[in-house]
């Protein structure tokens, strides 16, 4: 008689720890079925082949997590400004950026190495360099927030209106459109700079305010700057790179779970090659833009190729100084760096 209470207990017990299990269960589905709304501003315009690459990304990841991720996508500065990008994601202002480290003269100094006239070749080999470089260093400058990834433009070359360059002598005293590395390369080839973001380019072309630009090929098509200009100089020599970044809010990026960590990150080696890949691809797009409108190429024979390369060479020793200045080990880098683009355009080269 004293058995049926007993088998009574347990099964109230069984009942209780099923009911526990189940709701602990339910909680666990339903958090895991929460939605996470994310915010990417983006320094491009809509119409930019980055920006379809980083609206591209943004769908990748709300596919690949199954939608538990949602992006809500600003280009064009519209979220926040290209100078304020990264600060607007350490501040919360938004979740996760793309913007060009160049904007914030000498907050990025190591990563602003990369972008020197070290003479690139194309977006992929400028893209695998600086993600070396990221590698290699981890930067501290970037600690305040979550690194997605880095990337970089192709060669950047000198885009003229109304004045072909030819010779070293030709750049004396004109008004060139800059930002970053491209002004001290300006400057020391004779040139007066005048700053500027990319997106502003067109506008300083068509009023006058500037008579050329340094830029990729790329940018003759996305930002129609081919409409404006006549002439390029293609001097590989002193051609330079625009690093840029994608990071994120390091509470935003801390508080997703590990699986959804595991995915983004997944994602993000992806599309590191498929970024240089696309610098190139648009780069093709742009010069037939740039040609298609009458537009000029003028290349550079070995000689004046050399004089130019002389002419530059003061902004990389002065940037061992300015590294050394900011307690960094300045001629480290730099041969880091350039031994780095060198492998890169050697396996650029194999057949």
């Amino acid at each position: 008689m004293e058995e049926v209470p007993m088998v009574k207990k347990s099964c109230f017990v069984f009942m209780a720890v099923w009911i526990g299990l189940a709701l602990i269960a339910s909680a666990a589905l339903k958090a895991h079925a929460q939605t996470i709304n994310l915010t990417y501003s983006d320094s491009f315009p809509s119409a930019h082949s980055q920006s379809m690459l980083n609206r591209a990304w943004c769908k990748e990841v709300e596919a690949r997590t199954k939608g538990r991720v949602k992006i809500q996508y600003f280009p064009g500065g519209s979220l926040t400004k290209p100078t304020e990008c990264y600060d607007a994601v350490v501040k919360g202002a938004s979740d996760i950026c793309h913007s060009a480290f160049s904007y914030n003269p000498g907050r990025f100094p190591l990563m602003d190495t990369a972008g020197l006239p070290l003479g690139y070749t194309s977006g992929k080999v400028a893209t695998a360099v600086v993600n070396e470089l990221y590698r290699h260093y981890k930067p501290a400058e970037l600690s305040e927030t979550v690194v997605m990834y880095v990337h970089a433009h192709g060669p950047g070359f000198f885009h003229t209106k109304g004045k072909a360059v030819r010779r070293l002598e030709d750049m004396s005293g004109l008004r060139i459109q800059c930002q970053g590395v491209s002004e001290l390369i300006t400057k020391q080839l004779g040139s007066v700079p005048v700053f500027g973001t990319m997106n502003e380019t067109y506008d300083m072309l068509r009023k006058g305010t500037v008579v050329g630009a340094n830029y990729p090929f790329e940018s003759d098509a996305s930002l129609r700057l081919g409409e404006q200009c006549n002439y390029v100089t293609a001097a590989y020599s002193v051609s330079y790179c625009l690093p840029m970044y994608v990071v994120m809010n390091k509470n935003k990026w801390n508080a997703l779970p590990n699986d959804i960590k595991n995915t983004i990150m997944e994602i993000n080696n992806e599309w590191v090659p498929q970024h240089g890949e696309a610098w190139d691809a648009f780069d093709r797009l742009g010069m037939l833009f740039f040609l298609s409108h009458g537009g000029r190429i003028i290349g550079l024979d070995m000689q004046e190729a050399a004089r130019w390369k002389i002419a530059v060479y003061p902004i990389i020793d002065n940037y061992v100084k300015f590294l050394y200045r900011k307690k960094l080990n300045g001629l480290e880098i730099i041969d880091f760096t350039m031994n780095a683009l060198n492998s890169m355009i050697r396996q650029e080269s194999k057949p």
